[in-house]
Formats: C-alpha cells, sequence, structure tokens
C-alpha cells in the first residue's frame, strides 16, 4: 500500500517504540490519516500505537487537540505554532503516550498563498514535555507526493526524537 522507503521508516519507528516500550498518538491534517496508517500497516504496532486524530478542519483541530483558536486565527492552520500545539494536544488528550507526531500542510493542488504556498509543511513531535518541530517545502511535487513525503519527514522526526536512539 505504501512505499518501501515508508514501510521501512515504519518498521524502524515501530521497533524503537517496542525497544522503549513506548506508545505514540498521531495527529494528522494535511496527511488525513495516513501516518496512523502506514504504522498500523506493520505487524506488531498494536503493542505501540494508541490511536490518531484526523483533525482536517480547524474546529476539528480546536476540539479534539485543544488548539486553541486565537492561535488559529493569528497564524493559521499550517503554521509552527499550530503544529506544536496539535502534538502537544494530541499527547495530552491520549492518555497513555509517551510520545506524538503532527502534521499540517498544504498538499494542493490548491490552497496555496505567496506565504504559505503549497508544499508548505509544518511538523512537531512532542515527547517528555518538549517539542521538535520542522518545516518542509516539498514544491512543485503533487499532492500524492507531498503527503507521502510527509509521513518519511514525520517518521524520521520521531526516530530523532525518541530517547536512548543510537
Amino acid at each position: 500500500m505504501f512505499p518501501m522507503r515508508t514501510t521501512e521508516l515504519a518498521k524502524q519507528v515501530i521497533d524503537a517504540l517496542a525497544k522503549q516500550d513506548m506508545m505514540i498518538v498521531t495527529a494528522e491534517s494535511c496527511t488525513g490519516g495516513l501516518i496512523a496508517g502506514a504504522l498500523t500497516e506493520i505487524p506488531g504496532s498494536s503493542a505501540v500505537v494508541h490511536g490518531g486524530f484526523v483533525t482536517y478542519a480547524n474546529q476539528a483541530k480546536m476540539a479534539m487537540l485543544d488548539v486553541p483558536e486565537d492561535m488559529l486565527a493569528q497564524y493559521g492552520a499550517v503554521s509552527e505554532q499550530v503544529a506544536r500545539a496539535m502534538a502537544m494536544g494530541a499527547l495530552k488528550v491520549a492518555s497513555g503516550t509517551d510520545i506524538s507526531i503532527a502534521v499540517t500542510g498544504v498538499a494542493g493542488p490548491g490552497g496555496g498563498t505567496a506565504d504559505k504556498p503549497v508544499g508548505l509543511v509544518h511538523i512537531s513531535c512532542a515527547t517528555n514535555g518538549k517539542t521538535h518541530h520542522r518545516e518542509y517545502r516539498f514544491i512543485n511535487i503533487g499532492r500524492q507526493a507531498v503527503r507521502l513525503a510527509t509521513i518519511d519527514a514525520a517518521f524520521e522526526l520521531v526516530l530523532g526524537a525518541l530517547p536512548n536512539q543510537e
């Protein structure tokens, strides 16, 4: 279902989480649940995947993840501030989880602006009371490729944020 690279990264995430007895939760906007889908494609993922939130609309971000309305109004859904809030909100709402990954972006083909072009993606990972964040610009590659690149980048961020990674 997913490209080999995505599946390999998902397996690395599952293995790393299992080794550390950690649970992950996802908070997704532009990927629409594909990160959770890629993780649960891996056998044994139920031991480390708590679940996920698909918060495509701003109202969903507010209702499910406690993203402040004024933050959405000030920075917009596609922003570092909102990605970090989504990651922290998922970790808070999904009790028993140790790490979260959140993504928000403009997958296209429409919806982009000069400030927030198609392909702009914000990814945040929360664990141990702190967030790790990366901004990506997957420009001119198409909607499906933006979403797939976002999944891979999210897995790489999780792997880098995990404690005791060798």
